[in-house]
């Protein structure tokens, strides 16, 4: 599907109509040879043609509630909608009750207009960076079908759903990259924002510390008006930013380590082609990124509140996935010195990182150290698994430790292995962020 900018002017000179829209996004759900019935867990098709006709009347009559309205969009399995089960991609839930209210995100994007379709898939519980989900089946990343490579999670098939057109926007969750991953490994946009700027609120949790609610889609002027929705805001064109000038910081240290060669190589062309525009690259050490370990060392914040979120659900372990019921148990040992000993740890992170990205305007790095591995590969064993999983998310995390707000951008060529760049800011720097990315997105794309 084209952007949200095209797709509301064209709502506006009467060239499109909602219910069109709708009708494509399902069109391509239901393709027999396609990913929906992977990428889905739920289809909303006939309320989705309601709403779609609804907003096509009111902009009849004059009304237009934002610029999103009418635009199809898909919902991750962990968020509320009044009168549907949430079951957070696991089978334990579902025969839970019914929500009796949407989650506050998900009432955000009614409120403006947002057509559901559907409810999209992930990796159990949020808890895993692979996107593998045993019991709903995984739905393929876009590059090389034939092979079948993973789709990054945990946000899984809300990736898949952007990327193959099922909607114009994917809501997602990011706890250690749930967002950037799949949006990096799928070839699309995905932005996580500083946690507290998204109201979690009915949406089931994985960590109460790390957790944010975001937006994945087709560029980020996408995300940016996404964004706004759902943090609140005015919904205002983003701050109008040229390449030239700008001050980015490529951290010289863990997170440039060790990377595919496909990533290397996308990645420094896309430096040199923001440098060549007169952009001001400087690389240099980042000492706190290099202690990633300690930071999640026993399961960390995600591994401790996770096992006390899970507790009237622990008699079950043996029906979660095995792989996410390992990593749920992890927790039971995290004491109450532990927890309060990574508190004084994040405090000293925060600032030695603030202080390195306080001359710049973002952080720039790899979202993925790595192309996404084949389905096979990354789930061939336990120990596989797991080392695809860190690999996957390794520097995704620094940004949640941090409590800041990150931009995942595609930087390879048209055709080749999927590679995300990452546009980072501390917490509260959200919109500049995306006024960043944006100027960067327009650069790459002028190639």
């Amino acid at each position: 599907m084209a952007t949200v900018a095209q797709l509301s002017a064209a709502l506006e000179n009467g060239t499109t109509t909602s219910r069109a829209l709708v009708e494509e996004a399902l069109g391509r759900i239901a393709e027999p040879r396609g990913e929906g019935s992977r990428a889905f867990v739920k289809v909303y098709a006939e309320s989705a043609r309601v709403h779609a006709e609804r907003s096509d009347r009111l902009r009849m009559r004059g009304v237009r509630r934002s610029p999103i309205d009418g635009l199809p969009v898909s919902l991750k399995d962990l968020f509320d909608v009044a009168g549907d089960v949430t079951r957070a991609g696991s089978k334990i839930l579902a025969g839970a009750p019914p929500a009796q209210r949407d989650a506050a995100a998900v009432a955000r994007l009614r409120a403006a207009g947002a057509v559901f379709v559907g409810r999209t898939n992930m990796v159990e519980f949020a808890f895993g960076g692979v996107g593998l989900n045993p019991h709903y089946g995984t739905p393929k990343s876009p590059y090389e079908r034939g092979t079948g490579h993973v789709p990054g999670g945990s946000s899984s098939g809300a990736a898949v759903s952007v990327a193959d057109g099922m909607c114009v926007m994917a809501l997602g969750s990011d706890t250690r990259g749930s967002v950037r991953v799949p949006a990096a490994a799928c070839g699309v946009v995905g932005f996580k924002p500083t946690a507290r700027r998204v109201p979690r609120e009915g949406a089931f949790p994985l960590s109460f510390t790390l957790d944010s609610v975001g937006p994945l889609a087709r560029s980020v002027a996408c995300c940016a008006a996404y964004d706004a929705v759902l943090a609140g805001e005015p919904l205002e064109p983003l701050p109008a930013l040229e390449a030239r000038g700008l001050r980015l910081l490529a951290p010289a240290c863990s997170p440039l380590a060790e990377l595919d060669d496909a990533v290397a190589k996308a990645f420094g062309d896309a430096l040199r082609r923001l440098a060549a525009a007169g952009a001001l690259v400087r690389e240099a050490p980042v000492p706190a990124f290099d202690r990633q370990a300690e930071y999640f060392k026993g399961g960390g914040y995600a591994g401790a509140e996770a096992y006390h979120i899970h507790q009237p659900h622990l008699a079950r372990l043996a029906e979660y996935d095995p792989r996410v019921g390992k990593r749920v148990i992890l927790g039971k040992d995290f004491s109450a010195a532990d927890y309060l000993a990574l508190g004084d740890l994040r405090a000293a992170y925060l600032r030695e990182v603030a202080a390195a990205a306080a001359p710049h305007d973002a952080i720039v790095m790899p979202t993925m150290p790595c192309t996404p591995p084949s389905i096979a590969e990354a789930s061939a064993s336990d120990d596989d698994y797991f080392r695809w999983n860190f690999r996957m998310l390794r520097n995704c995390g620094l940004v949640n430790f941090l409590d800041g707000c990150a931009v995942s951008l595609p930087c390879h060529p048209r055709g080749a292995a999927p590679v995300g760049l990452m546009v980072c800011g501390v917490a509260g720097t959200d919109r500049h962020i995306l006024a960043v990315a944006a100027a960067i997105e327009r650069e790459l794309e002028r190639g």
